[in-house]
């Protein structure tokens, strides 16, 4: 089990495997993806959240072919507005001479709803098996703070997810064992610190750094996917690792909690 004064050498290792990360040719790929999708403003970012909670990237019918998918039919657009550009009278024809004339609603689809060929991704699931019976103690804190845990067949690429109005977390059922593990461990961080929150990027970068603290305690190596999913959430080297420390002090509470709780059954509900 991972001491208490390890924990901020293991948040050490954490920034140094991203900073690592995100000076690779591989991250740069990642990058260069990224790139094609929209950048949404605040009020849009809204939109989508209510529309399809779990999106994570969103491009409209055009775009999503330009990257060699395609949107399963029967898919339900999300919506969101889109300005309408009109030149300005007795202007050039330069970009500059366009104008913002109100704004009009436009589909976009999640990834999820989408097929093709893959996206490129730092995060690279875990393979292994969980020897120690981790995901049984990891279940037993759950039950404690009044979750309940269940198996879910999910899209491919959601690996799990926690929902507070149902005091549930689900797992994907097909994944490793490891990861099984890893996720628990990163839904059950959610479910002790997120129940509202105003950065979705931050709450899953606390959550991943957690689950990261948890899986070392538990003798599990989750190092290359936590440094890709803080990064690829956290945007970047330098962003992930100033919020780590930023965060320093609820995630290490929040991992000796999970910690100690599956040391004794019986664990306390208090978040940390």
């Amino acid at each position: 089990m991972t001491s208490a004064n390890d924990r901020p050498e293991l948040l050490a290792r954490l920034a140094e495997g991203i900073a690592d990360l995100t000076s690779s040719a591989s991250w740069q790929h990642y990058l260069d993806v990224q790139g094609r999708f929209h950048r949404y403003s605040f009020k849009n970012a809204l939109l989508i959240t209510l529309q399809r909670q779990d999106a994570t990237q969103v491009a409209g019918f055009n775009a999503w072919r330009k990257l060699d998918r395609t949107v399963r039919k029967g898919e339900k657009a999300i919506w969101v507005l889109a300005p309408m550009m009109y030149k300005k009278e007795n202007a050039d024809n330069g970009d500059d001479d366009r104008v913002v004339r109100g704004f009009k609603f436009v589909p976009v689809f999640d990834v999820a709803q989408t097929e093709g060929a893959d996206l490129p991704s730092v995060c690279r699931r875990i393979t292994g098996e969980d020897t120690g019976g981790n995901f049984s103690k990891l279940l037993r804190v759950a039950s404690s703070i009044g979750f309940r845990v269940e198996d879910h067949e999910f899209d491919g690429r959601t690996n799990g997810d926690c929902c507070h109005a149902e005091c549930r977390i689900r797992v994907e059922a097909n994944n490793s064992p490891a990861q099984r593990v890893k996720t628990l461990a990163h839904e059950l961080a959610h479910a002790l610190l997120h129940e509202t929150f105003e950065s979705r990027a931050l709450a899953e970068m606390e959550a991943e750094s957690i689950a990261y603290i948890i899986c070392n305690g538990l003798g599990i190596d989750s190092g290359d996917y936590s440094f890709g999913y803080v990064a690829t959430w956290a945007g970047g080297g330098k962003q992930a690792i100033a919020g780590i420390e930023a965060s320093c002090r609820r995630i290490q509470q929040t991992a000796t909690t999970v910690l100690n709780a599956c040391e004794t059954p019986q664990a306390s509900r208090q978040a940390a």
